[in-house]
């Protein structure tokens, strides 16, 4: 694959939400550089706000975050373009997260608004079927004005068939579900984790030994790491914060880097990406990089790259990632892209 261009999507938000964007965009990327060459919108849908791809087909999926929530398949051509599949009701208002399950038979959506976990049956050319369950989750969190009921935030599959994870902004929580294959409902496992009050939990990383987790708070700036046992259980083990940086730091995406060595966390507010070191208990602040805006939504790593997008300057900024260190240094020039809230190779 080296020395051949892939494809980028960019899901972004579009004048409903306030947004720049048109719908979803797509860049051609050389694995070699990093370097994007935009190709321009390649679907117009409402603010496509978080894109997700099959595992095994030509097929991407995007939310639609608005107070009717959607999710929308696309076929995806080589080229980068998008022929729609279909368009499904969420079941609840600005769904802002999805996954699907690994054998590709389930697609799970994230109601922020809503705050709710969404269940659609994938056929086997990956489209959508009627929504299989939809699962409301209750109460609220220590903040009035962010957590007056519940806020799901990201639905995150076991990687294995293992229980999905389901995080609650507004309840301080995450919960744990097993999928009845079958009949494509939600089964809860008890208990819930309960974070401390007030963290507001946005996203989770899993590292690749299936047995650790960290969650970013996206109202305390934090990062908690768990002991994550086979049956989904979470055990606090250590919580540091997410910048080193003075300022409002809200975190948004967390990913752990390939071979498992470092932890990435974007903090908006601050305008970074931090690099910590997780070969031991506790994630050590290795560095924290500038991204040359203010608000780094997403980002994604691909090949020895790595690509944020900053929601509120318009733009993809492009690192290469040390492959002994693990330090992204800034490539090039930063790539337009209007109000960017996802950035998917």
């Amino acid at each position: 694959m080296t020395g051949q261009h892939t494809i980028v999507h960019i899901g972004g938000y579009t004048a409903e939400m306030g947004g720049r964007a048109e719908g979803i965009a797509a860049a051609r990327r050389d694995p070699a550089t990093g370097a994007l060459t935009p190709l321009g919108t390649v679907a117009v849908t409402p603010s496509p706000s978080f894109l997700v791809r099959h595992p095994a087909l030509p097929v991407l999926y995007a939310v639609n975050e608005g107070a009717d929530g959607r999710v929308s398949a696309f076929r995806t051509a080589p080229d980068g373009g998008l022929e729609p599949l279909g368009v499904r009701d969420t079941g609840g208002a600005e769904p802002c997260h999805l996954a699907v399950v690994p054998d590709g038979r389930h697609l799970m959506v994230a109601n922020y608004g809503g705050g709710s976990v969404a269940v659609f049956p994938l056929d086997a050319e990956g489209v959508p079927g009627d929504r299989s369950d939809l699962v409301r989750h209750e109460g609220h969190g220590a903040d009035p004005q962010r957590q007056e009921k519940a806020h799901c935030h990201m639905v995150s599959p076991g990687p294995d068939g293992g229980p999905l994870l389901a995080v609650d902004l507004g309840t301080d929580s995450v919960y744990r579900y097993d999928l009845d294959d079958a009949s494509g409902r939600l089964v809860p496992r008890a208990p819930r984790v309960r974070t401390p009050a007030g963290t507001g939990p946005r996203h989770l990383a899993r590292h690749p030994d299936g047995r650790r987790c960290w969650l970013v708070g996206e109202l305390d700036g934090t990062v908690t790491g768990y002991q994550l046992t086979g049956d989904g259980a979470l055990h606090q083990r250590v919580r540091v914060d997410a910048s080193g940086r003075a300022g409002h730091v809200q975190p948004s995406e967390v990913t752990v880097g390939p071979g498992g060595r470092h932890l990435y966390v974007a903090n908006r507010g601050v305008g970074t990406v931090a690099v910590f070191a997780i070969s031991g208990e506790t994630p050590e602040l290795v560095t924290e990089v500038d991204t040359g805006g203010e608000w780094p939504r997403h980002f994604a790593l691909a090949g020895e790259h790595l690509y944020v997008a900053d929601e509120r300057a318009d733009m993809i900024r492009i690192f290469r990632v040390d492959p002994a260190t693990g330090v992204p240094e800034p490539v090039g020039e930063p790539v337009p892209a209007a109000s960017p809230t996802c950035v998917r190779p």
